[in-house]
């Protein structure tokens, strides 16, 4: 099956295989403001073990859609005060490992009265480039605890404004039990923006069991496989490379279950590296020419080559990719199954919700209430 799916790749035309889908996905921009005060290492330690459970969350809508990330972090008190303790980490990007490292990089630090979630919000709003196209989704998440209403100088009430104005939605996430008396603030400042609200137990992030399932060690496998199909070109490939191989430790390191989900977005639809990768160029730039790249910002593997052999060995790379995608697909799509089976078991045991499926709950809602259609 894999020899026939190669032979068949290198008979098609640059053209055709750099021609864009016939049904684009629309723009799904998403930014997580996480609270990183003292008391937070539990939603941190949360973001960096479901980041990319969350991402194949997103995956699932349907036209893939094409998603950026944005990243801000609040309510430490060794950040700029100027700017109400608020640190932008992230622009809005396609480039999802970057998301990630600056995820990794976060810590905790301060107690006291510096958890701005209006601050935080009414920055987002402005200060980033949100997509514009009509029937995108557009969503801000706020993660914390403490009340909701601390910062005496952006009201609640201007930023629920401004984003009904702008059609953003803001949701809440509540870092505490849902009958906490800090909780309704968090509530009704959601409800006030049009967004949804919801809470999790961050204090059970490091207590949460792993679920093996059957499948695990061969997607690990084909995600350290898939790393070798990238070529990656140009000024900023060196880096990204490393980037790739950095984030694939730093999901390794937080948890077994973190490194699976990250090799599952890496074999998926929404982890895209154009600007540096020439597979992805060639697959999502309509106009794509080979020749048009400087030589020496060609990757190493296609300056030994000979001018007429760089094309064949570029189609070779790019089918050897497909087959591990869709090796990857079933089996995560498998190991999807028995996961929610086992995990069912275990929630009529405890109840608590973790970030991903708080997260997740909401995106669907808010996915199917723009006509995009989310898979189960």
């Amino acid at each position: 099956m894999r020899a026939v799916v190669l032979f068949a790749l290198m008979l098609i035309p640059t053209s055709l295989l750099a021609a864009p889908p016939a049904e684009t996905g629309k723009p799904v921009d998403i930014v997580l403001c996480l609270d990183t005060s003292g008391s937070m290492d539990g939603l941190i330690d949360s973001a960096k073990r479901k980041h990319w459970t969350f991402v194949n969350d997103l995956a699932k809508v349907e036209p893939t859609p094409t998603l950026r990330v944005g990243l801000y972090s609040y309510g430490n008190n060794t950040y700029d005060a100027s700017r109400g303790w608020v640190r932008l980490e992230v622009e809005l990007t396609t480039d999802l490992d970057e998301v990630y490292k600056r995820i990794h990089a976060l810590k905790t630090a301060s107690t006291g009265s510096f958890e701005f979630p209006a601050r935080v919000s009414k920055y987002a709003l402005e200060e980033l480039k949100w997509s514009p196209e009509k029937g995108g989704l557009r969503i801000i998440f706020v993660c914390g605890n403490e009340p909701v209403d601390q910062d005496k100088d952006v009201t609640l009430e201007s930023v629920a404004e401004q984003a009904k104005a702008t059609g953003i939605l803001i949701n809440t996430i509540y870092c505490g039990t849902p009958t906490h008396l800090d909780a309704a603030g968090w509530v009704a400042f959601a409800t006030k923006c049009g967004g949804k609200a919801s809470n999790i137990d961050q204090g059970a992030a490091k207590a949460e069991v792993t679920i093996v399932t059957p499948f695990d060690e061969e997607i690990r496998k084909l995600g350290t496989k898939i790393n070798d199909t990238y070529l990656w070109f140009g000024a900023k490939g060196l880096a990204s490379r490393a980037n790739q191989l950095a984030q694939d430790g730093n999901a390794a390191k937080v948890a077994p279950g973190a490194a699976i989900e990250r090799d599952i977005t890496k074999a998926g639809g929404l982890y895209k590296n154009a600007a540096c990768d020439l597979i992805d160029k060639m697959l999502n730039e309509k106009d794509f020419d080979l020749k048009k790249i400087k030589e020496a910002d060609l990757p190493e593997e296609l300056k030994k080559l000979k001018s007429d052999e760089r094309e064949p060995y570029l189609k070779k790379k790019a089918g050897e990719r497909v087959e591990i995608q869709k090796v990857v697909s079933e089996l995560s799509n498998r190991r999807a199954r028995y996961i929610d089976t086992e995990r069912a078991k275990l929630q009529k045991l405890t109840g608590d919700k973790a970030l991903d499926q708080a997260l997740r709950e909401i995106l669907k809602e808010q996915a199917t209430s723009k006509g995009l259609k989310v898979k189960d």
